[in-house]
């Protein structure tokens, strides 16, 4: 059942939690073709600024999409999604990093259903204006 047969609008959706490590942004890298150094080269990433390697940032956008891929189940389909990239997501290299999805119904029209998302890694949200829109199948 999905989460979201018998909603209203300001009804929470259960969140998500992702573990992201080294070894998932390599393949990431590898399967995208992003080869940008920042997402796999420590030493490279601490050298232009940024305080360890990042995801990338379409790597956490697709992981807030399976969210709400689980939160649909097969009752419904996502139609749009977008977000705004607003802080990297850090990854070290002797431990996971969570990334937090959540969501809320911000609005219900003509059949289409407003899916407000949440979506944070070390209690900061990384990304803004995250919303998607799903109707039923």
């Amino acid at each position: 059942m999905s989460a979201l047969t018998g909603i209203a609008i300001g009804d929470a959706l259960p969140t998500e939690t992702f573990q992201l490590d080294r070894a998932m942004l390599s393949n990431y890298a590898k399967a995208s073709g992003d080869l940008n150094p920042i997402h796999i080269d420590e030493a490279f990433a601490k050298n232009v600024g940024l305080p360890n390697v990042i995801a990338h940032g379409m790597l956490t956008m697709a992981l807030a999409g399976k969210a709400l891929n689980t939160w649909c189940n097969k009752e419904f389909k996502v139609v749009e999604i977008f977000a705004r990239f607003t802080k990297p997501v850090v990854v070290e290299a002797t431990s996971t990093t969570s990334l937090e999805v959540s969501g809320k119904i911000g609005e219900i029209t003509d059949g289409k259903i407003r899916v407000d998302l949440t979506v944070i890694s070390n209690e900061q949200k990384v990304l803004g204006m995250t919303r998607a829109f799903v109707v039923k199948v």
